[in-house]
């Protein structure tokens, strides 16, 4: 086949689109997640409901990305191969994205999740926050660190697949 067939580059176009809208689909999520604090209630819960399910379908594109990339080395008649350094550095680095964006990312919104639905289902107690904020800014801090760490994976992956350095 190689990088001058139709399929080649078709797979291309779909490798890049669904990067475009997976990873596009939750790089702004921490701007979801300042809006979501700044509204109490059932208000903040909303945008977190609607960002975790923006997240949830840009999560299957970003799955594509990694399953097209396969494809387009496959595809490429030789050009690309697994042993190419910034090849498996890029895929490497992709598997620990998908580890940290689970493990770490995930688990403590959909937890931040259920503490703002406990938060917006009575009134606050009196004297103080509510019980589930300091659990809420523990949380928040996790993810905000982690998508750092996420952002510059990205970052590297992108020049990696640009630059072809290695």
């Amino acid at each position: 086949m190689g990088v001058e067939s139709g399929i080649y580059k078709f797979l291309l176009v779909l490798h890049i689109l669904s990067a475009i809208v997976g990873f596009g689909g939750v790089i702004l999520n921490g701007l979801h997640g300042a809006q979501a604090k700044k509204r109490k209630g059932t208000e903040g819960l909303a945008i977190i409901e609607s960002t975790i399910g923006v997240s949830n379908v840009a999560q299957k594109f970003i799955y594509a990305v990694f399953v097209l990339g396969i494809l387009l080395i496959i595809t490429s008649d030789e050009t690309w191969k697994f042993s190419q350094v910034w090849l498996s550095a890029s895929m490497g680095l992709y598997i620990v994205a998908v580890g940290i964006s689970h493990g770490v990312v995930s688990k403590n919104v959909h937890r931040m999740r259920d503490l703002m639905a406990e938060m917006a289902g009575g009134p606050p107690p009196v004297g103080g926050p509510p019980p589930q904020a300091a659990e809420m800014e523990q949380r928040g801090k996790k993810v905000a660190g982690a998508s750092m760490v996420l952002d510059v994976i990205l970052v590297t992956i992108l020049a990696l697949m640009i630059w072809k350095p290695l």
